[in-house]
């Protein structure tokens, strides 16, 4: 079993900041990609940013610029940090991994439970 872990979510005012984290945990033997989804009241799930095995990222048009992914191997640990919020940015972000897993050896996607962001003031 392989289980991600979020924190770092909250209430925030317009143009303040956040790091959400992510932690992987389980029978992970490497980690193909992980990233960040978010799914605001009455849309869509979008990928955020996301950051393959050999360290290429990719983030949405919305926030490039603004966000940074970054991640730990050691600690099998991805973190968001998330400047210049704006009320749009508002909404449940997902912890995304794809990982192999040691026993059995497979591809496993794999979910975090979501954290909230809010950006108001």
């Amino acid at each position: 079993q392989v289980q991600l872990v979020e924190s770092g979510g909250g209430l925030v005012q317009p143009g303040g900041f956040l790091r959400l984290s992510c932690a992987a945990s389980g029978s992970i033997f490497s980690v193909v990609r992980m990233g960040w989804y978010r799914q605001a009241p009455g849309k869509q799930r979008e990928l955020v940013a996301a950051m393959s095995g050999g360290g290429s990222t990719n983030y949405a048009d919305s926030v490039k610029g603004r966000f940074t992914i970054s991640r730990d191997n050691a600690k099998n640990t991805v973190y968001l940090q998330m400047n210049s919020l704006k009320p749009e940015d508002t909404a449940v972000y997902y912890c995304n991994s794809v990982v192999v897993t040691t026993t059995p050896v497979r591809s496993l996607e794999v979910w975090g439970q979501g954290t909230l962001v809010t950006v108001s003031s």
